[in-house]
């Protein structure tokens, strides 16, 4: 007997299914994605701290520091060479994820992964051997590229393989593995900064491994049913899709698979049809936009990038400020724990609107503590451990309020709005846009921390109350929501009803 899909009381359509060992192994094999991502964030700080790392490739840096110790600390590591090191990484991943958007789209989500893996991981070891500026900044695009494949493809497949009442969790488990790379990457770099002359070459070299498991991985993945319905291959959709889900009818979930398929390919160009005036002036073109804006403009990569480099501007020694990295990476870690499990309990606009006031909160309280003791001149004088003490469990509270907000909320909300025809070019969307404002913010944070000195805290914290306003008025909650019935979340929606034809 076929199956047919239940709708309960919201006109919401539940499939039948549940989460299976499959799905799960299935998902946390994809989520390890992240890891290159969350690796490379976690590194790149702490080997700009390390002494051989500054004095090999940006000599002048180094030297401005042992010759003013006493001078503005707000200024201390002001280089735009230093930071383009860092950046130049980001223009590469906004490039591929274009590219990546055909490559997802037509030879599926794997295949992307894959590219991403082998691309990462050539940089890594151009990174790891460099002799001169030139070898660090290739290595570094290809790095990019290497994130633009993953991230553009991960969050996909995610949101695709998994039951939709567990699509949260599951999901969140691509930020899950950007933490835990984060936190590696400290904890590496802590140690690593040990080995007199070379240490930074490990610490660049080590990316190698993350890239190699996601490579591995995406070698033995299956494709989502959706991948293959666009492919044309029904009958292994159909089948894969019962292994997924755990049961047998699946009648009515892959008939409107093939549905919303047969309706993706009447669009020849999806570039062309997203920028067409039934999807601008839907939800879904300004989510891919201001989310992942939204989510750079919080502030997040200020400590991400820059915390060994932060919490030295900020008083702490060399290996307080790579220890307090290696804190703030735990606590990354544990507060997305917390976002898996609420996700899909809680929703995402209570966990979105609650870490907004809990950032806003604790970026006015850094502020006011590196005001009170730099003032505008940046000279601390001695810094008392109850200051420094305080200073690190602020930033602590933002980083969890990020961790279980923004940070998983920010890839998922996009990758489960669009419709078929148009995934992969919105996601691509939200990837660009993710990294244009992590380009932008990594390559104008040290100079902005030069001039705007603690007021940097007020500017982002500006935008968090921006950013919560957006998501108390203009977007629904999608939790527990079947990916191709989201069309109905946005036709109930007081504003967004007004776009969207029935």
């Amino acid at each position: 007997m076929p199956s047919v899909g239940i709708v309960v009381g919201d006109g919401k359509k539940e499939y039948p299914g549940k989460l299976t060992l499959y799905v799960t192994v299935t998902c946390i094999v994809a989520a390890m994605g992240g890891l290159i991502f969350g690796y490379d964030i976690g590194i790149s700080g702490g080997v700009t701290t390390m002494d051989s790392f500054q004095q090999k490739f940006f000599p002048s840096v180094y030297e401005k520091q042992k010759k003013d110790h006493v001078s503005n600390q707000y200024c201390r590591f002001d280089s735009v060479s230093l930071t383009l090191f860092t950046s130049s990484l980001y223009l590469a991943a906004l490039c591929s994820s274009i590219v990546a958007s055909y490559v997802t789209r037509k030879f599926g989500r794997k295949i992307s992964m894959l590219l991403g893996g082998v691309l990462f991981c050539t940089g890594a070891l151009l990174n790891g051997f460099a002799t001169a500026v030139w070898m660090l900044i290739v290595g570094r695009l290809l790095l990019g590229f290497g994130i633009g494949f993953t991230n553009q493809s991960v969050p996909l497949y995610l949101s695709e393989m998994a039951p939709y009442k567990f699509r949260g969790a599951l999901n969140i488990g691509f930020q899950l593995s950007i933490t835990i790379g984060i936190l590696i990457a400290n904890v590496l770099n802590f140690f690593f900064s040990k080995i007199s002359g070379w240490g930074w070459r490990l610490s660049l070299g080590g990316a190698v491994v993350p890239a190699l498991i996601i490579t591995v991985g995406s070698l033995i993945l299956p494709d989502t049913p959706n991948s293959m319905i666009e492919r044309g291959q029904f009958k292994l959709a159909e089948t894969k899709l019962r292994k997924i889900r755990g049961v047998d009818d699946v009648d009515d979930e892959i008939n409107d698979l093939i549905v919303a398929s047969e309706a993706s390919k009447l669009v020849e160009h999806p570039w062309r049809n997203l920028l067409q005036r039934k999807y601008s002036n839907r939800p879904h073109l300004t989510m891919a936009i201001l989310i992942p804006a939204f989510q750079q403009l919080t502030g997040i990569n200020v400590i991400m990038f820059y915390a060994p480099v932060l919490f030295q501007t900020i008083g702490f020694g060399s290996d307080a400020a790579l220890i307090s990295a290696v804190v703030t990476g735990l606590v990354n870690v544990g507060a997305t724990v917390v976002s898996i499990y609420g996700v899909d309990k809680w929703g995402r606009r209570f966990l979105f609107l609650e870490g907004g006031f809990q950032m806003l909160i604790s970026q006015v309280a850094v502020a006011a503590a590196i005001g009170a003791k730099f003032g505008v001149d940046g000279n601390p004088g001695v810094l008392p451990k109850l200051y420094a003490i305080v200073v690190v469990l602020f930033i602590c509270i933002y980083v969890a309020a990020f961790a279980w907000s923004w940070g998983p909320l920010g890839w998922l909300v996009p990758s489960e709005i669009f419709p078929l025809e148009i995934r992969s070019a919105a996601q691509s969307i939200t990837v660009s846009m993710n990294m244009i404002f992590t380009f932008l913010i990594a390559q104008v944070f040290l100079m902005m921390l030069c001039h705007l000195k603690f007021g940097l805290f007020i500017f982002f914290a500006f935008f968090v109350v921006v950013m919560s306003m957006f998501v108390y008025f203009f977007l629904p909650e999608t939790r527990g929501v079947p990916i191709e019935e989201m069309k109905q979340v946005w036709r109930s929606h007081w504003y967004w009803s007004k776009f969207v034809n029935a």
